[in-house]
């Protein structure tokens, strides 16, 4: 794979550029106050900010070597590209790609592309504007690699994938990135069902290719099901599909475990993530997999105890770490919710409704251990059975109103809020009113 020229290089050092300019400016922190230019940074303050940099840098541009799954093995790049640029089939057109949730970030884009997407002078018809968006750097999560001849010779996927997406603010689907937020559009079995070979899957599933594809197209958009390597459990004993949201990536300072079900820390799901859903190069030990009862297939083939050399994930998850925590979770939309509701709400919330005993202000889970029984929360323990512990976490609430699209749990199960009010006010038989209850929506859809 080192003949590729990931086009990431030369934007990715702009961009480098362009944040460090940032840090050095005297620019407002998050309490209002002023940041320090950077020459009158300490030691540990210009590690901070270094940090973040590369943090963001890995989050937005790294595939960890990827690449050499999505195209060397699934060959997805031919797909992408379709036969009248190289490749096989139609092609991919930039509709299609934002119908399929892919996002392109505006704020990469080259000018001139820009005001030809703005003027409606882009035929987002025709593949070959898809291959013009890989190679502007502009398509959030995905690097194309091309070769002398500018033809497409794979791609690979970063974590901005799933857990970024954009403001829109150009067209839908177009416009400037915003990490950390999950992407309730994208459509990942879609995708992938693109991929000219999906021996791999049929190999490790051991199934034929028509139920392979079954399987991805019953998650739909904003789904994704990362057990599904290690159990083979693609669909719940109700007979719908066993995936689950992609949660959002911001907000994650003091938290514990991470993930709906707690597998594990933020860098220990960073590491999982990079090697086996990613299909990275990297490093990654977790002995729990080795359960051949509960992870029949991750311990058949040996996921628990990935070494790769080189390793190109390793050296990335401290920074990919701060950054993330980095990322606070968004201040919901003025005008959004009703102040004086909520602050009514506020008072249930953290009394008579109990909710502050799992979800303790002003991190809103339990610091510690944030771990409950299926029981415990009145649901079924489908989910939770799938993971080390056999627990749901406490989810954080903060930034509640981006996660709206596809519902909430961690499989979508309560459209509203208000379901999810109800749910708890029946299951603890908390007495609420329906003044109260709707209170307490407009507290949630205030954090």
């Amino acid at each position: 794979m080192s003949r590729f020229r990931p086009v990431t290089i030369v934007v990715g050092a702009v961009a480098l550029g362009w944040i460090a300019s940032l840090a050095a400016c005297d620019d407002s922190d998050s309490t209002g106050g002023r940041l320090a230019p950077q020459e009158e940074l300490d030691a540990t303050e210009r590690f901070a900010v270094r940090m973040v940099q590369e943090g963001r840098q890995t989050f937005r541009q790294d595939t960890f070597g990827s690449e050499a799954f999505w195209g060397g093995e699934l060959r997805l790049h031919e797909a992408i590209a379709g036969q009248a640029n190289g490749g096989v089939g139609p092609g991919l057109s930039p509709a299609n790609a934002l119908s399929l949730g892919l996002k392109v970030d505006s704020d990469v884009l080259p000018a001139e592309l820009l005001a030809q997407i703005q003027n409606g002078q882009v035929d987002l018809e025709d593949p070959a504007n898809t291959l013009a968006l890989l190679r502007s750097e502009a398509v959030v999560g995905v690097v194309g690699f091309f070769d002398e001849s500018n033809g497409l010779e794979s791609v690979g996927i970063t974590c901005a994938l799933c857990h970024s997406t954009v403001d829109d603010s150009v067209a839908p689907g177009i416009g400037r990135r915003l990490d950390g937020w999950p992407n309730r559009d994208l459509n990942v079995g879609a995708i992938i069902s693109l991929a000219p070979d999906l021996s791999f899957f049929t190999d490790l599933f051991g199934i034929p290719e028509s139920e392979v594809l079954a399987i991805f197209a019953s998650w739909g958009p904003g789904k994704f099901d990362a057990e599904l390597p290690f159990d083979g459990k693609a669909f719940r004993p109700d007979g719908r599909s066993a995936a689950t949201l992609i949660p959002p990536a911001f907000g994650l300072a003091g938290i514990n475990l991470h993930t709906w079900t707690g597998w594990g820390s933020v860098p220990h799901w960073n590491a999982l993530v990079a090697n086996l859903e990613m299909h990275g190069r990297g490093t990654f030990f977790d002995p729990r997999l080795d359960d051949a009862d509960k992870f029949p297939i991750a311990a058949r083939e040996g996921f628990g105890h990935v070494q790769s050399d080189p390793d190109l994930v390793t050296s990335k998850l401290p920074a990919l770490h701060i950054y993330q925590l980095s990322l606070d979770a968004p201040r919901p939309p003025e005008g959004s919710f009703d102040a004086e509701a909520a602050e009514r709400g506020r008072e249930l919330f953290n009394g008579q409704a109990q909710c502050a005993r799992c979800h303790v202000p002003p991190i809103y889970t339990e610091p510690g251990w944030n771990m409950h029984t299926a029981a415990e929360i009145g649901i079924d323990d489908f989910q939770a059975m799938r993971s080390p512990d056999e627990r749901y976490r406490t989810s954080p609430l903060r930034g509640l109103f981006v996660r709206q699209k596809g519902g909430f749990y961690h499989d979508g199960r309560f459209a509203t809020l208000e379901e999810v009010v109800d749910h708890y006010d029946r299951h603890f038989s908390l007495g609420l009113d329906p003044g109260q209850r709707s209170d307490l929506v407009e507290f949630l859809q205030s954090l």
